[in-house]
Parts: C-alpha cells; structure tokens; sequence
C-alpha cells in the first residue's frame, strides 16, 4: 500500500524526464530508513536499466555500533511481523540505531527493499552523520534548497561520486523532506 501511494513520486520524475531530456536517466538515488519514499521512487522505474541507489543513515561509521544501516550491516530477521533485513544481536533482540535523522533512526526496513537488494539489483550503501551535514550545507549553500536531514544522506552520495561519473550522465536525487524541521538539530554543527 505505501509502495503504490508513494509511487506518485516515481511515476511524476519518469513523465518528467521523459520530457524534459527524452530518455532514462542513469541513477536514481534516495534515503532509506523504513524506506518508503526510495520504493516509490523505485518502484515505477524497475525493470529499466538504471542504477538504483539507497542510502542509509550510517551514524558515526558502519564500524561503530552507532548508525542505522540496515540494510548494509543487518541480517534477516522479523520485525513487526515481517521478515527482512534488521539490525540484531546474536539472539535476534533488535539493537538499537542511531543517525541524525530521525528518519533513517530504525532497525529495520521495507521488506520489498530486502527483496530488491538481494533479488533486482538494488545497491544499499551509507552516508555518515558528518557526510550529510557536509550535504545539507552544500545543498543550502548552493542550490538555496534546505533538505532535510534524510534526504541529505543521499545527497551525501551524489556529491562523494557524480566526480567520477561519465560527463552528461543524468542523476535524479529523491529530495523527501524539507530541512527546516531539523534546523534545531543543524544548528551549531554546521
């Protein structure tokens, strides 16, 4: 149900860069927490040959016990009676998460994006809480747009790799929120 209503996001950017440049574009890139606005952003492009790219809150570092990347350091497990990727201890107890998003700040995630990484594709990695902050103030600096601390993570991504991508290569970056909900928690780290 969440895939098809969030899905109105996917099916908005195909119709639109269908007519702006006529054609796909090369990645797709968005945050993953729970994950619903990254599957209907997918969701309308799958089966096209696109990079798809989720990024997680990855906190102080994947190799720290302080980051929310599910996906990228979890192991399946259900949560809320539904099988997937979580982050748990060696008795399957759920662990806690941290990021500075409070939307990336979960355990677990959409089933359909456990389905995606290991069945379609799909590449999950992490941006660090410093990564996105560095985004966040680019992306203000910038554009003049304030994104919120989610989709910042994602941003993160672009900015560390569109360096090394071919020239003319067309990336969409699903902005899911707005930053100023978390300007009290930017404010005196940027």
């Amino acid at each position: 149900i969440v895939r098809d209503f969030q899905s109105v996001i996917g099916n908005e950017t195909r119709e639109q860069i269908m007519q702006v440049v006529h054609r796909m574009p090369d990645v797709l890139v968005a945050c993953v927490g729970g994950g619903s606005n990254a599957i209907g952003f997918f969701y309308p492009f799958l089966g096209e040959d696109i990079h798809m790219i989720g990024v997680e809150g990855g906190g102080l570092g994947l190799d720290t016990d302080k980051h929310a990347a599910t996906l990228c350091q979890g192991r399946i497990g259900v949560l809320h009676g539904t099988m997937t990727y979580l982050l748990q201890d060696a008795d399957g107890q759920v662990l806690p998460t941290h990021s500075i998003s409070a939307g990336l700040d979960y355990p677990g995630v959409g089933p359909e994006h456990s389905f995606l990484k290991d069945e379609r594709g799909v590449v999950y990695t992490s941006a660090t809480d410093s990564e996105a902050l560095d985004a966040f103030r680019t992306t203000c600096h910038v554009e003049g747009i304030m994104p919120a601390l989610e989709s910042a993570h994602a941003l993160a991504y672009v900015l560390a790799t569109a360096p090394k991508m071919d020239r003319g290569s067309i990336v969409i970056v699903n902005i899911s929120g707005r930053g100023d909900k978390d300007l009290d928690i930017v404010e005196g780290l940027i």
